[in-house]
């Protein structure tokens, strides 16, 4: 097997891991990533916009509020308060590397508003195509700066460890051939777990390797149960679903059945503001009911291209006209707020191993996600992470010489459709909106048996990540946020974070 020493090794080319590896310079960075700089990310895709208390009737105090109110009750209240707090110095910083955001007249940001939200704090580019701008501002600068390599086409299998703290990662590049990235520093931004479900707006390959990887490393994961579903995937034939933005409803669009009748009337006071594990659950309802949902936004009418030039884009790919007919939508995964557990500097609890972005968990989130949190998220650990990196870094060594354990010797076995099918079914059905012990003893009982039989790496791990999560949700016994239970209904009084690590996996004898 090859080896290279590096300063740090980042795992994910999406907006996390690109921007860690900017943070991280001058150390020399290995920045593997799955597929080209940026492509197929959720990051990418992202339509919304990202949150940050700048404008002048808002505050820092009043965004970690709304957080604390979305989040169902579990969310980290100190951790909320800083992540608002250092929210708009990380808007000047990626701004400062070339983000290009929507301005007004004044050359002010253009701000705009989302469920939740209690003011207009939405920062957006291109309208509809924030994540993208991020994306692509980011992938600029990785590939202008000489201390990062780039490992595309390249997927990391394992990360060993050495005395119980982080010594290597082994990747399979491009050509297949192994490859061992000898660091002290891992930082995992694999992204999230969509890609598990039959119906979801992220792309394929989202299917939680880098919480395997990290589980089979020794460290702790939380809160895996909470995945939140959008309510407004655009329900046509295609895999993944693509996204209606909640902008949209921001702006005034209705969410209605097929007799035109808003269907969360009498559901919440807020209507299609809602938090979206109760728009999501309403729309899964009514789905399931025999309707079908709509979202009217006839009455943006010809600023909807201009406004919303993805989502106009996807619905007139399909045949949809939003300005003449309502777009009907699907409720799709679409976030997990659970993860790799992490502190407020984004360390594991391995020595060495850090996590940002979609794969981890924060507490920030808590059972349910405020809009946009996510690309804030993802714009302000980068560099605390790094910070961190850098004062604990080591002076550069030779390749350690550390026992691989045969870690990583399998060739490559792609994963079987018929597989792949059954996860992603399994998934929606009994690990979906709505859950029960029958369904998620069943679930779990499938993935286990497809970890221990499948020839495919792939598939071991997303099946892994599949199980950690059906047990998670199997062992909270309470509805809470995104976490729906109809044999438990009731929230508890004094709920609390879920803890695991891959040993939970194994049945009591």
């Amino acid at each position: 097997m090859k080896n290279e020493r590096f300063g740090a090794v980042v795992v994910g080319g999406g907006l996390a891991g690109m921007l860690t590896a900017l943070e991280l310079r001058p150390l020399s960075v290995a920045l593997v990533s799955y597929r080209a700089l940026g492509e197929l990310t959720s990051s990418a895709w992202a339509q919304g916009g990202i949150a940050a208390a700048v404008g002048d009737d808002d505050s820092p105090s009043l965004h970690a509020a709304d957080t604390v109110r979305a989040g169902a009750g579990l969310v980290e209240r100190h951790v909320a308060a800083r992540l608002a707090a250092d929210a708009p110095e990380a808007i000047e910083r990626i701004a400062s590397l070339g983000v290009q955001f929507d301005r007004d007249a004044a050359s002010e940001y253009s701000l705009g508003r989302e469920a939740a939200h209690s003011r207009r704090r939405i920062l957006r580019a291109g309208g509809d195509a924030t994540g993208a701008e991020l994306v692509r501002a980011m992938a600029e600068g990785v590939r202008h700066a000489p201390t990062i390599v780039p490992f595309e086409g390249a997927r990391a299998l394992d990360i060993v460890t050495s005395d119980g703290r982080v010594c290597a990662v082994v990747v399979r590049n491009a050509e297949g051939a192994l490859e061992r990235l000898t660091t002290d520093a891992v930082i995992l931004a694999t992204g999230g777990i969509g890609g598990l479900y039959s119906h979801t707006t992220n792309p394929r390959a989202s299917v939680g390797a880098g919480i395997a990887i990290a589980a089979r490393a020794g460290a702790r994961l939380e809160d895996l149960e909470f995945v939140q579903f959008h309510p407004t995937a655009l329900d046509v034939p295609s895999d993944p679903l693509p996204l209606v933005t909640e902008a949209l409803r921001g702006e005034g669009a209705k969410l209605v059945d097929a007799a035109g009748r808003r269907i969360m009337e009498g559901i919440d006071p807020a209507l299609e503001l809602a938090s979206r594990d109760v728009v999501a659950r309403r729309a899964f309802a009514v789905r399931v009911a025999g309707e079908r949902v709509f979202l009217d936004a006839r009455a943006l009418g010809e600023s909807l291209p201009k406004r919303f030039p993805t989502v106009f884009a996807a619905c007139m790919a399909h045949g949809i006209d939003p300005r003449l007919e309502p777009i009907p939508v699907v409720a799709a995964a679409h976030y997990h707020m659970g993860g790799v557990a992490i502190d407020l500097e984004g360390r594991t609890s391995v020595p060495g191993l850090y996590a940002c972005g979609e794969v981890a968990a924060t507490g920030v989130h808590g059972a349910n996600r405020l809009a946009s949190n996510s690309l804030l998220e993802s714009v302000v650990y980068p560099e605390r992470i790094a910070r961190d990196v850098k004062t604990h870094a080591r002076a550069e060594r030779g390749i350690a010489g550390t026992d691989d354990k045969a870690i990583a010797t399998r060739p490559y076995v792609a994963g079987r459709d018929d597989e792949w099918r059954a996860v992603r079914r399994e998934m929606y059905a009994n690990v979906g909106v709505e859950r029960d012990e029958a369904g998620l003893g069943h679930a779990l009982a499938a993935f286990r048996a497809l970890a221990e039989t499948t020839p495919s790496d792939e598939v071991r791990d997303a099946a892994t990540t599949a199980a950690l999560i059906a047990q998670s949700a199997l062992r909270r016994r309470e509805t809470r946020g995104s976490h729906v239970r109809l044999d438990y209904p009731g929230s508890a009084l004094h709920s609390e974070h879920s803890f695991a690590t891959l040993a939970d996996l194994v049945p009591s004898a």
